[in-house]
């Protein structure tokens, strides 16, 4: 089993916090053009055909035993449902405030990783989290108001993303990650495709042809959450979920620029403040994150007992 490397897992896991909203970005230009169900469609037929043949050609695993096998699949089904219930929420939210409202995730995901993997998890990270569930309600309540019930779809995204980062968990350190990303790719197209062909009365499943600005969107749009999504099993490969977690809320600013650059979008007076509330509360976990891992390397005996290291 791959050894725990917080920093080297918080590093990765920023890349992620960059490529996913761009991603996001990219699939908000695109919702109003093409129907739900074929983007998240086409984003799976982009992330087999840049996987497959890297995973091809370097002779990295695919197969696997029965159990990880099973949890690639549970895997896949909630990264279907969660680009989605994304997509989904893009269409009627601002980027930053959808982003925003979903990062009441780490909470949940906090919660998950001690009561479900037993992963440790110290009083200060518990108490940040809690701030910043504080702050994504103040980001909900404007977007309530302005477009009412869509604005809780972010909340079903937190709780689909907390359960998908966790089965991540479970088989990062013994899986390729590029390897399990092409499987899971193949898996989607195998599961979506049919089910297209089967319901293409339903509107959300509606095939409508991209043009040549739509096609380029659609790449980049497979490109930025392919290799996002990458750099985050990898980061789990190194990291515990409860420490990454607090790390993602970096994702929101990021997203605010993109909106603001892309759709002229900014946060109000009181989402704005629950957005910095959240920021300030991730910020204070990597703080407590770095000085638990200085502690260890000092060898201080409260680095090792007491409150557990990263609390």
């Amino acid at each position: 089993m791959q050894p725990d490397r917080p920093l080297l897992g918080i590093a990765l896991m920023l890349g992620f916090c960059a490529l996913a909203p761009l991603a996001d970005a990219l699939a908000k230009m695109l919702g109003p053009l093409i129907a739900v169900g074929q983007l998240v469609f086409l984003r799976f037929i982009l992330q087999a055909l840049i996987l497959l043949p890297i995973t091809l050609a370097t002779r990295r695993p695919m197969r696997t035993d029965r159990r990880s096998f099973f949890l690639i699949a549970l895997r896949t089904l909630l990264h279907i449902a969660g680009i989605a219930t994304v997509f989904t929420a893009l269409l009627y939210l601002p980027l930053a405030d959808a982003i925003a409202i979903a990062y009441v995730m780490p909470f949940i995901m906090l919660l998950l990783g001690h009561y479900v993997l037993g992963e440790e998890v110290g009083w200060h990270r518990l108490s940040a989290c809690a701030v910043g569930f504080i702050g994504t309600l103040l980001v909900i309540q404007p977007a309530f108001d302005d477009v009412g019930w869509p604005a809780l779809l972010p909340l079903a995204v937190a709780f689909i993303f907390a359960a998908f980062m966790l089965v991540t968990r479970q088989i990062a350190q013994h899986t390729d990650p590029i390897g399990m990303q092409a499987l899971s790719a193949l898996l989607a197209v195998a599961l979506l495709g049919p089910l297209m062909l089967a319901f293409p009365g339903v509107a959300a499943l509606a095939w409508t042809p991209p043009t040549q600005e739509g096609w380029g969107l659609i790449l980049a749009m497979g490109f930025a959450g392919t290799f996002a999504h990458l750099l985050m099993t990898w980061s789990l490969r190194y990291a515990p979920a409860a420490t990454l977690a607090p790390m993602q809320y970096l994702e929101i600013p990021i997203a605010t620029l993109f909106g603001w650059i892309l759709f002229k979008d900014l946060p109000g007076p009181l989402a704005a403040l629950g957005i910095a509330v959240t920021m300030a509360a991730g910020l204070y976990v990597i703080l407590r994150e770095r000085a638990s891992l200085s502690g260890q390397r000092a060898g201080r005996p409260e680095a090792h007992q007491g409150t557990p290291p990263a609390g």
